[in-house]
């Protein structure tokens, strides 16, 4: 039993991955969620779990952060490729620099809402 949920949990991972880079993250909702609850704020849990499953733990956000996120409107980074990706991500450039990028949503970087 344990088994196969641990299975359905990387399938549920794989869809919501490949369903936010093809650009329809709203297939993953179910229909009973969509008729009764705002889109938009199920969209931002979705790419707000994206980010805190990143294969970078430095990219990721940590807890404060996500509550700071979940309770706002501060504009989010596209995530990066989850750690348990084994295929390629066509949205990310491949560089030859190993140089670490801080984690930042456009006007606001969480790496400094880490400090608050």
């Amino acid at each position: 039993m344990a088994k196969s949920a641990e299975i359905f949990s990387w399938f549920l991972f794989l869809k919501a991955w490949m369903l936010w880079i093809k650009g329809t993250p709203f297939e993953l909702i179910d229909e009973c969620l969509a008729e009764s609850s705002n889109l938009s704020d199920i969209i931002r849990c979705i790419h707000v779990a994206l980010l805190c499953v990143q294969q970078r733990p430095e990219d990721r956000p940590n807890m404060s952060a996500v509550v700071l996120i979940l309770g706002s409107e501060i504009p989010l980074p596209q995530p990066k490729q989850p750690g348990f990706f084994m295929g390629e991500n066509p949205h990310e450039q491949r560089t030859s620099s190993n140089k670490h990028e801080p984690y930042s949503g456009g006007e606001v970087s969480l790496m400094s809402l880490e400090a608050r």
